[in-house]
């Protein structure tokens, strides 16, 4: 997640002036020309993503893939990322070293012109680099120009080289320090806080990332450690990563808090047509697909060909096989492919040598050739495997069976959710209070905790743009409860019938159709307390199962309301952390609570309508949390474990990030 202040955007500059009576004075010094970097620092959402959270750990990634392409290539072993104090980062690789001779054409070091010049790399060429995941030339020496300071150490050719710059530009010509007998590359940067809205890592992103790398290849080490953080032991925390299965082990991994139906996991390491595919699945109880698919490292969270050629592979395959033993004849109900990958983990990883990538995001996979050899490799896969363990088959047959006749249950109750009420005013639910707005870009709707909370949110909020739908209680948990069941459950359909979504395209019967979505702002607001957490996380559940798509385009944001309402005199300030709260009664007080009075709110309902206003729904003052999905098979993990069945992952998981007190009774 992602915190949001709404107050403080960054907005763009125009290039094209206006006299008072509108002519536009565009001539040829309105073109401007940007030098180098500048272009990266003048946008640099284009180049990676954004500049909250995700466009700052994004710098790590970029120059950690070039020590992974190395590594592809045959050339390094292990990678080690150290963050450090002043949250500044250290990659580090035994790989070849960046070359530092002169390059003939720019007449100046290759190190050099690797970090400073946009679509310079070694990718380009065929004979360095079979396969990349950055194929553009702008990784690292984006990451350059968006840092006040980085150091790039060079082992190489016996000899120890150092550059260092600033903003993009060397401080000094490539030097030569020392002697060595290793070869390698280390970089160190320092994001720029100018540029970034914050410049704190964090290390379970970075930790995220690293540990589906070691999955995603297999045989390499990759450590993380943390300067920031000293155990009991005077060790900084550390972690190490190195898969010997790849996939297998990262499907295991997935499905730690699931009961498996299988007792192998299926996989496939092969090379069709010139193209190695990794394919790893195993079913499980649960009643969702979950299939992450890769290309040359890159989570593609929209597919593309290459799930395509797996969804058609394990779809006809599964088909034959039911025909061929006669499973399905006494099934009065149809089988589709959906029903074929219902409580499906599958990790999917391609290596393709020049991708095609749709849109620059690297999202979904275009390549027409890819479709071909991931059918056949999982074709082969699943074949062998059916035939030579009948009853594991059998086992995955069952589970399709109980799909299909779920699948028809959740239709009819799709299509009580979607069904139009003349009496509810063309379908929307009663209790929703709706804003006057119709274009859904400038209106919001809160979800609220009951009616209580829903009644100050409704005389507090604005009318005109934003609508409130209080919830009653604890919505279903949808992780552990079948489709048609989720769909009947009053709350739920709800929200369905509020957001407008339905389910159901042209291409895809189960995808959602936002269409008609009625809020581009769907803002999660509860109590401050555990009961509070646990909705917002029975909420996102949701979400993230069902609407991803929404998370996915950046609709859905948690509210963030005060804890105290600190008073001494006529002085008021509210305090959204312990530490704000103990800073106030440090400034009025000297560190004395005397003469001060401290409100904790513990519910919404506590607070007047205007002081909800105030705090937690005035656009121009309040702060919100963007829901983002940094790494959708982590996410996967994390809500199997936190919302599944399996006790002894989420007690560890608490055990391990618990805050401990001591609480005087």
């Amino acid at each position: 997640m992602s915190e949001l202040e709404e107050n403080g955007t960054v907005q763009g500059n125009g290039n094209v002036n206006t006299n008072g009576n509108g002519s536009d004075t565009y001539g040829a010094d309105s073109i401007q020309v940007l030098e180098g970097l500048e272009a990266v620092r003048k946008r640099p959402a284009m180049y990676i993503g954004d500049v909250n959270d995700r466009g700052l750990h994004h710098l790590v990634y970029e120059v950690v893939d070039n020590s992974i392409d190395e590594a592809l290539a045959g050339y390094c072993s292990t990678i080690d990322v150290i963050i450090h104090p002043d949250d500044s980062i250290t990659v580090r690789d035994d790989g070849r070293g960046i070359p530092t001779e002169i390059h003939t054409k720019e007449n100046r070091s290759a190190l050099e012109v690797a970090l400073t010049v946009l679509h310079a790399g070694g990718k380009f060429s065929k004979d360095s680099y079979k396969v990349s995941g950055g194929l553009h030339g702008v990784g690292v020496s984006c990451v350059n120009a968006l840092s006040t300071y980085m150091k790039a150490e060079i082992h190489r050719n016996g000899k120890i080289y150092v550059q260092e710059y600033h903003i993009g530009k060397p401080l000094y010509d490539v030097r030569e320090t020392g002697v060595s007998n290793d070869t390698g590359t280390i970089i160190t940067f320092k994001p720029d806080d100018t540029i970034f809205l914050t410049t704190t890592y964090k290390y379970e992103v970075l930790t995220a990332r690293l540990r589906e790398l070691s999955f995603l290849n297999k045989g390499i080490m990759l450590t993380i450690t943390d300067e920031r953080v000293v155990d009991d032991n005077g060790e900084y925390k550390s972690e190490t990563f190195l898969s010997t299965q790849g996939l297998k082990e990262f499907v295991e991994y997935l499905d730690d808090s699931r009961v498996r139906l299988t007792p192998d996991i299926i996989h496939v390491s092969t090379e069709k047509n010139g193209i190695p595919v990794e394919i790893a699945l195993q079913y499980n109880n649960s009643y969702s697909e979950n299939v992450h698919s890769y290309v040359n490292n890159i989570n593609t969270i929209e597919g593309g060909s290459h799930l395509t050629g797996f969804r058609r592979g394990l779809t006809r395959t599964m088909k034959n096989y039911a025909d061929q033993s006669g499973i399905l004849t006494k099934l009065k109900l149809e089988i589709n492919g959906d029903d074929f990958r219902e409580g499906l983990t599958a990790v999917i990883s391609v290596k393709v040598a020049e991708p095609q990538f749709e849109g620059q995001t690297k999202t979904k996979l275009g390549n027409s050739d890819v479709v071909a050899s991931v059918d056949q490799a999982v074709s082969e896969m699943l074949t062998y495997y059916l035939e030579e363990n009948p009853r594991a088959a059998r086992i995955i047959m069952d589970k399709v069976i109980l799909a299909a006749q779920a699948r028809h249950a959740a239709r009819k109750a799709r299509e009580m959710v979607q069904r139009k009420n003349a009496l509810t005013g063309g379908g929307l639910p009663g209790k929703l209070s709706d804003c006057s707005e119709r274009d859904p870009v400038k209106c919001e709707i809160f979800i609220v905790e009951g009616d209580s909370a829903g009644g100050t949110a409704k005389q507090g909020r604005d009318r005109r743009t934003q609508a409130i739908l209080p919830l009653r209680g604890k919505i279903l948990n949808v992780e552990k409860a079948m489709q048609h069941k989720i769909l009947e459950n009053e709350e739920i359909k709800n929200i369905y019938t509020a957001l407008g979504v339905t389910i159901g395209t042209e291409e895809d019967s189960k995808e959602l159709n936002l269409d008609k979505l009625r809020y581009h702002k769907i803002i999660i607001m509860t109590d401050a307390d555990v009961d509070g957490s646990h909705i917002d996380t029975l909420i996102m559940t949701f979400f993230f199962r069902y609407m991803q798509e929404i998370i996915r385009r950046g609709h859905l944001y948690l509210a963030t309301p005060p804890l105290y309402l600190v008073k001494k005199g006529k002085k008021e300030s509210y305090a959204w952390t312990e530490q704000q709260r103990l800073q106030l009664i440090e400034e009025w007080g000297d560190g004395s609570e005397s003469g001060i009075t401290i409100q904790r709110y513990k519910g919404l309902g506590e607070m007047n309508a205007e002081q909800l206003w105030d705090t937690t729904m005035n656009p121009e003052k309040r702060t919100l949390q963007q829901v983002t999905i940094e790494n959708a098979a982590e996410a996967d993990h994390i809500f199997a474990m936190l919302m599944g069945d399996d006790v002894p992952p989420r007690r560890k998981f608490i055990e391990d990030h618990a805050i401990y007190a001591n609480i005087d009774a």
